[in-house]
């Protein structure tokens, strides 16, 4: 019986038996250098698995000695799609001496009728070999079915709506008769909700009677979320709106209500009390410890599979709590309500999972006073590095009065960017396009992201020389279409991640899109029908895979007490890493292609 590794994709989507029938039903052959293996236009009669050697992947259409745009090492498979097709489109080609193990094609297409996992996997674009590479992820605890799965509907409680002409008095009793926490008022201008804390602040602060009508006491600005969306994004939604509840809807019906205590409970893990540590902490020295435990929830989010686009929304909806309750704690009333704190980059977009370089700016009201400001602003920047986040090299920080002003000192500096059009202003430029707001007037981000929108919407030639810093750098790709391996490695965020997040920016603000997230831009551009759908999604899960291979390093390098790096060593990768990262570095080129095409990169 041979001996070969079945514990990888895809042979590990087989059941115990169906990896028994492989082992005994494998032959191996040889192949000396140049050697054809599969000719094009031949039957398909085995499915390769490399033992030994190299094999390169050839079409023939593209010259008489054919293009290369495939190549295979120890490991992995070749010839599958020619068995399902009936006959290879390709040339295969061993460049060195090769061993090949033989799968009959009776015994692939009988594996491929018993298993349907088994059958898909050939079948499958990015977005679907990439779950498999999460799932491969988990080791126990919540598992993946368990936790990222888990759909809202799976842990909401019934709604308790009530009339706003009961009293009070009627509302805690029936608060205390359903062991609930809050009840939704049913109110002309939709559900209204009412906690324990609010019909105590009725009582004590606002003086009102136990026979008092609920009317006009229940909030109505409500976070909702969608029966079958994924419970993991609920709690991102909380985190993010720094609430405890959220109502669900289901096919606009109002279907129920999700708690932050049930949605904890649900997630047993402690990594996920995190969450809750930051919002109890009442100073910066709790805030601090809380923040500490960070890298314990990144831990358990990579080790159970959870997709790296949740993992990212979840650190960066904790960083932004982090962070503006940091600012609560640390700058003085009435100022620091009035302003609005911002973050902007990579932190902006929501796609930062370690702790990195402090990226802040602040927004001013035209009428404030805040003779202090220059200081407390520095002293900020000092709080922020206290909780794990470092200067920033390029000072962009709150401490840079460069990057603090009124509405009308940022759009005289929006103006100055787009007329300079050099290096620095858009660099600022593109910075400033993905900011967010975590603390103090949200109003204010709303009214820069407009005067943004203003000031570049429909500039053809700035728009020309903002795309073009994604030609800036290669893809890593060998002329013939395979993975450049170089010992210490390759830079996947200038080769990957770099091109997806600057190209999808640069259409969104062609487009006047108030998105910052990468994956939320991608989702609106499919709908406004500027990108296909199937490539704005395959787009998505190769920043995802991008982003996870990076992480991947940077914790490596952590662990090793090493300087931070960007840098995927091809090698240490495993087959079915290997094979998604050629084929997702092969979408960021074709997306540069496009690039080019649109906003006519070849001519600037």
């Amino acid at each position: 019986m041979i001996d070969i590794n079945v514990t990888e994709p895809p042979f590990a989507l087989l059941d115990d038996a169906g990896r028994e029938r492989i082992r005994a039903g494998l032959d191996l052959a040889y192949y000396a250098r140049d050697e054809v293996i599969l000719e094009a236009g031949q039957a398909g009669e085995f499915v390769f698995v490399i033992h030994k050697g190299e094999v390169a992947e050839l079409d023939m259409n593209e010259s008489s000695t054919g293009g290369r745009i495939g190549h295979y090492t120890s490991g992995d498979l070749f010839g599958a799609i020619s068995v399902i097709n009936g006959q290879s489109r390709y040339r295969f080609v061993a460049e060195q001496e090769t061993l090949c193990y033989l799968m009959p094609r009776a015994l692939f297409l009988s594996l491929c009728e018993q298993s349907e996992d088994f059958s898909d996997y050939f079948h499958q674009r990015l977005v679907s070999k990439t779950r498999l590479l999460a799932e491969r992820r988990s080791d126990g605890g919540v598992t993946l079915a368990g936790f990222m799965l888990a759909k809202v509907h799976e842990c909401m409680r019934p709604p308790l709506l009530v009339d706003p002409s009961i009293s009070i008095r009627q509302a805690v009793l029936t608060l205390k008769e359903k062991g609930a926490d809050s009840l939704l008022v049913d109110t002309p201008e939709g559900p209204g909700m009412l906690t324990k804390t609010d019909l105590l602040d009725a009582l004590v602060m606002q003086e009102r009677g136990g026979g008092d009508a609920l009317e006009g006491i229940a909030g109505l600005a409500l976070v909702s979320v969608n029966r079958d969306q994924y419970l993991f994004e609920a709690l991102i939604e909380m985190t993010r709106h720094k609430v405890a509840r959220v109502v669900v809807y289901h096919e606009g019906a109002l279907e129920g209500v999700v708690e932050l205590t049930d949605v904890l409970s649900y997630f047993s893990s402690r990594s996920y009390v995190v969450s809750l540590q930051v919002e109890q902490a009442d100073s910066l020295a709790e805030l601090n410890e809380a923040s500490q435990r960070t890298p314990e929830l990144i831990d358990a989010l990579m080790a159970q599979g959870i997709r790296m686009r949740f993992a990212m929304g979840m650190l960066s909806a904790l960083n932004g709590r982090i962070i503006g309750k940091a600012w609560q704690f640390s700058m003085p009333a009435p100022q620091r309500d009035r302003v609005c704190l911002v973050v902007l980059g990579s932190e902006g977009r929501g796609e930062q999972i370690l702790k990195t370089d402090q990226d802040n700016a602040l927004i001013l009201p035209d009428d404030l006073e805040w003779p202090d400001l220059a200081a407390d602003s520095r002293r900020f920047t000092e709080v922020l590095m206290d909780l794990g986040y470092p200067r920033c090299p390029g000072n962009i920080m709150v401490s840079n009065p460069q990057w603090t002003g009124t509405l009308e000192q940022w759009r005289g500096r929006i103006r100055r960017w787009v007329a300079e059009l050099d290096g620095n202003s858009l660099m600022s430029l593109a910075i400033l396009v993905d900011v967010a707001g975590v603390a103090g007037d949200m109003a204010l981000v709303d009214r820069l992201r407009d005067v943004l929108i203003e000031e570049t919407r429909g500039n053809a030639l700035l728009l020309t020389h903002l795309a073009r810093a994604v030609l800036r750098f290669s893809t890593p790709l060998t002329l013939f279409g395979s993975l450049k391996k170089p010992a210490h490695g390759i830079d996947i965020k200038k080769g990957g991640i770099f091109p997806i997040v600057h190209g999808v920016r640069t259409m969104a603000l062609d487009a006047g899109l108030r998105e910052t997230s990468t994956h939320d831009r991608l989702s609106a551009l499919a709908r406004l029908g500027r990108l296909d759908a199937e490539v704005a999604e395959d787009l998505g899960e190769a920043l995802s895979l991008f982003s996870e291979l990076r992480l991947k390093a940077q914790l490596r390098c952590q662990r090793d007490d090493l300087l931070a790096s960007d840098n995927v060593v091809v090698q240490s990768l495993n087959s079915l890493e290997r094979d998604l990262l050629r084929e997702a570095l092969h979408l960021v080129k074709e997306f540069k292609g496009s690039l080019s095409h649109r906003y006519h990169l070849e001519y600037a």
